[in-house]
């Protein structure tokens, strides 16, 4: 399943819609104003799904994933002198990706790849495309893909 993730063009807060290979919306994420990122996802008749939410006065990112009111996971940034690097405690995922963060994989603690995660580079907003293995894992995909948004849109602040 192909996914693809574009940031709004005129939005004050971060707004994103997920689009289907056919151009359907899949999730609409909206931001709230909050200290920090809180990104709500929604489908594609506005039914809430979730949401990834910044941690406030860590020393290092960290966002909470929630699908409904309930916590699932956690992605963080690691301290790391060169290649950015994350750790994330769900499902027994990681994340493996290049030195710009444009294009990573999120794998499954077997090796099997979940997601295959580019962003497209001549867009006039934040464009990824989202390759998912399995679409049961495409909202857990997408909370990443977000999270990971989120911490690079800080640190460039």
């Amino acid at each position: 399943m192909k996914m693809l993730f574009k940031q709004r063009l005129f939005s004050w807060f971060d707004s994103y819609d997920i689009f289907d290979e056919n151009g359907g919306v899949l999730y609409s994420v909206k931001g709230q104003l909050s200290w920090g990122h809180k990104l709500n996802i929604y489908d594609g008749y506005g039914n809430y799904y979730g949401q990834v939410c910044e941690r406030i006065l860590t020393w290092l990112p960290a966002f909470d994933l929630y699908q409904g009111d309930r916590l699932i996971g956690t992605l963080r940034k690691e301290f790391t002198l060169f290649k950015p690097k994350y750790s994330i405690d769900f499902n027994g995922w990681h994340i493996e990706g290049d030195y710009l963060e444009w294009d990573y994989r999120i794998v499954d603690g077997t090796g099997n790849i979940v997601a295959v995660v580019s962003k497209e580079i001549w867009n006039w907003t934040d464009t990824y495309s989202i390759e998912v293995a399995d679409p049961f894992n495409a909202l857990y995909a997408l909370m990443v893909v977000l999270a990971i948004d989120a911490e690079k849109c800080s640190r460039n602040n």
